[in-house]
């Protein structure tokens, strides 16, 4: 880096100007649009392309390995036979059979596996699984069934019907029409001429089976039912006998009076025992007051007394209340005072005595309480137990005509569906109506590869968008200084653009120079002088939330940086644990900041002169010793100024040392670095609040390691800030 004017003087002052920080942070709404949509389409450009590959890649093979479907069916209509509808005694009575119910019967497996039969499907691989060669996925799934399931699984038989039906089944096709009582009967498959073949067949076999069907069945239940008849109405009679016998026995007579006269009585009684016992709480309570304390003034207060018990409670309180204006006027063996007490001690023996009186008294009248509470209960007692049993003679009588009224409505519903057996037994079993009979198709079933590869297409780029929106609606990453203006107490330094490798390698000490780098740099050192009143902090701290977010670039820039202008700088590796700049400063020191802490080497010791102008302190070999300089820190910094030269210390991560945030609360400014779409949001925040300290307020914040390529796409306010530079740049490498 070098500079071609003379820079004035660091702490020189420029009284009149405003020392606002250089990047003011206009918090945007985060409104989506359509720009913002394209601009995240372009920075997921790459990602989505390779997910729309993943996706398509099975798709395609998939796709590549369909064959011609062809479908054919037939639509027919059962009706009941016309015998059916003569015989009706309701003329409104439909002539159709129940829909759902033949669908189910087309889809009969009796009928299924004639078709299969007749129709040979054995000897066809479309619909035998024996004839099919193993594909790789299928041969795939048995091995890994096969890790699991220690029985070996048998191969179907050729002539297996059991693996030909369900084959048969996912291509059979029986549904009715909602609006309409219209069967429809459909069927797909690689040969058209099957396809035509089989709902024909269908409906044949169909006609068949229920002519053979209907017959047997009618006989069956009319035989049953006869039984059944039979058992009903010896049931009907047993129930009746045993209602009215139970009747006759019992001499079940209405006495209304009786009853409304022993509810009364029964009402009187309750009421009469919620008082008795409401008067047994109050006395329980009573008693219970008394018995729990040796005071019975204090007793007496909480409880209601006779008049007595109070006046001689009212009495012992204003003797009290005048003892105590007593004892203000004079001491405790004067005559008045004694005779005061003594007048005290005997009203509180009376009150005593009282109370103990009051307390035999509600113990009398809760004994006579109790009484009285055991011969209402023994009254109540004997009112329910005779209700009680007047109450299950009536029910027992209800629930045996209940009985008898049931079992007679169940003999009458038998006989009703044995007549309709025997009129339904002289009818046919149902008419078909086929109304269009199954053709060979002539195109095939579906669309074609184009259609389906067209529309796997637009499935994976919308899958692929779509997962780059979640990514993206997930990223909690710092990308701008919008997103950390609500931290409090944070000022903006600037963005910090990427290097590539062999640019880094070439900015340390042999002025290559990178435009857009230089000028971030220079911003940075600019917003830290603005920040601190209008020159240069005394002392700097270069930190992080985490490791590998570049505070170690940023640190060692700004010190090529301050040396390039003139101005004196001592860079110390303040990374005790993981230090690594002495590696690029190569000074060959044995000692370092560590050794310096423990006491085991001097300053002297431990500063490297570079040759481009930067006394450099390395952070030496970490040890677990205790440290002899718990200043040590501070004496660098004061040596530091004495000497003219700005500190700048390049610490380790806040969220991983505590001596950083021992630093920052000695050095002057605190410049936090955060890298540009890795560092949480979260991260920054909790570090930040963890430096803040009296002296160190306000911490500069750098974001750092910014593509500017991707970070013009975002819709940040600070998105164009690397358009122009980059222009340049590119023209400066051309």
């Amino acid at each position: 880096m070098t500079i071609s004017t003379v820079p004035p003087d660091r702490n020189l002052p420029i009284s009149p100007m405003r020392y606002d920080p250089r990047f003011q942070v206009e918090t945007k709404a985060d409104n989506f649009d359509l720009a913002s949509a394209f601009r995240l389409v372009r920075r997921r450009m790459i990602m989505i392309i390779a997910i729309t590959v993943l996706l398509m890649t099975p798709t395609v093979i998939i796709i590549a390995g369909l064959k011609p479907t062809y479908q054919a069916w037939a639509r027919l209509i059962v009706h009941q036979p016309l015998a059916t509808s003569l015989g009706a005694d309701d003329s409104s009575r439909s002539d159709l059979l129940d829909a759902k119910s033949e669908t189910e019967r087309l889809l009969s497996r009796s009928i299924a596996e004639r078709v299969v039969r007749e129709l040979r499907f054995n000897l066809r691989p479309e619909f035998n699984p024996a004839l099919r060669e193993v594909s790789l996925v299928d041969s795939i799934r048995a091995k890994l069934r096969g890790l699991f399931d220690t029985e070996k699984p048998t191969s179907p038989s050729r002539d297996s019907v059991d693996a030909i039906i369900p084959e048969y089944y996912r291509a059979l096709g029986v549904w009715h029409e909602d609006k309409s009582d219209v069967i429809q009967v459909s069927f797909t498959s690689y040969d058209p001429q099957l396809a035509a073949a089989v709902p024909n067949r269908v409906i044949s076999v169909y006609l068949d089976e229920r002519k053979f069907s209907v017959s047997g069945r009618l006989d069956s239940a009319q035989e049953w039912i006869r039984q059944r008849i039979t058992e009903q109405q010896a049931r009907a009679d047993i129930a009746r006998e045993a209602a009215r016998n139970y009747q006759e026995s019992m001499d079940v007579v209405s006495k209304e009076d009786a009853q409304d006269e022993r509810i009364k009585s029964l009402i009187e009684v309750t009421g009469r025992e919620g008082k008795i016992e409401e008067s047994r709480l109050e006395v329980k309570a009573t008693i219970s007051t008394l018995e729990a304390t040796d005071n019975a003034s204090v007793a007496a207060e909480n409880i209601a007394v006779p008049d007595n018990i109070a006046t001689k409670q009212r009495d012992l309180r204003a003797q009290e209340q005048d003892l105590a204006r007593l004892l203000q006027t004079y001491d405790g063996n004067a005559e008045a005072v004694v005779d005061l007490r003594g007048k005290i001690e005997q009203s509180r023996a009376d009150l005593n005595l009282a109370t103990k009186q009051y307390l035999r008294t509600m113990r009398a009248k809760l004994a006579a309480l109790d009484h009285e509470a055991e011969a209402i209960q023994s009254i109540l007692a004997e009112a329910h137990e005779k209700r009680t049993r007047d109450a299950m003679v009536q029910t027992e009588l209800t629930r045996l005509q209940h009985i008898a009224d049931k079992e007679q409505t169940a003999l009458d519903k038998l006989e009703d569906q044995r007549r309709d057996l025997a009129a339904k037994a002289m009818l046919p079993g149902a008419e078909l109506e086929v109304l269009s009979p199954a053709s060979v198709p002539l195109a095939s079933q579906g669309r074609g590869r184009l259609f389906y590869l067209v529309g796997a297409l637009l499935a994976a780029i919308s899958g692929a968008v779509t997962a780059a929106f979640v990514i993206e609606m997930s990223d909690r990453t710092v990308r701008s200084f919008d997103q950390i203006a609500a931290m409090a107490r944070t000022i903006p330094a600037g963005l910090i653009p990427r290097l590539a490798r062999w640019e880094n390698s070439k900015t340390m000490f042999e002025h290559m120079p990178v435009p857009m780098f230089d000028e971030a740099i220079r911003t940075v050192v600019l917003s830290l002088k603005q920040s601190n009143g209008g020159k240069l902090p005394n002392s700097i701290v270069v930190t992080s939330a985490h490791s590998g977010e570049g505070k170690s670039l940023v640190a060692r820039s700004l010190a090529i940086e301050l040396a390039a202008a003139a101005i004196p700088v001592l860079l110390v590796d303040g990374d005790l644990k993981r230090g690594k700049l002495n590696s690029f400063f190569r000074s060959g020191l044995v000692h370092g900041l560590n050794e310096f802490l423990n006491g085991r080497a001097d300053v002297r010791d431990i500063v490297y002169r570079h040759p481009s102008g930067i006394d450099f302190i390395p952070s030496g070999k970490f040890s677990l010793q205790r440290r002899v300089r718990s200043n040590g820190l501070a004496e660098i910094i004061e040596m530091a100024g004495a000497a003219g030269q700005i500190v700048i210390f390049d610490s380790g991560p806040v969220l991983a040392s505590t001596d950083t945030v021992h630093l920052t609360a000695l050095a002057e400014r605190t410049l936090a670095v955060v890298r540009w779409g890795k560092t949480s949001r979260r991260a920054v925040e909790f570090s930040l609040q963890q430096m803040k300290s009296s002296r160190n307020s306000e911490i500069v914040v750098a974001i750092n390691n910014v593509n500017p390529k991707n970070h013009a796409l975002y819709n940040f306010s600070d998105s164009e800030l690397f358009s122009k530079s980059l222009m340049k740049y590119y023209s400066f490498k051309a």
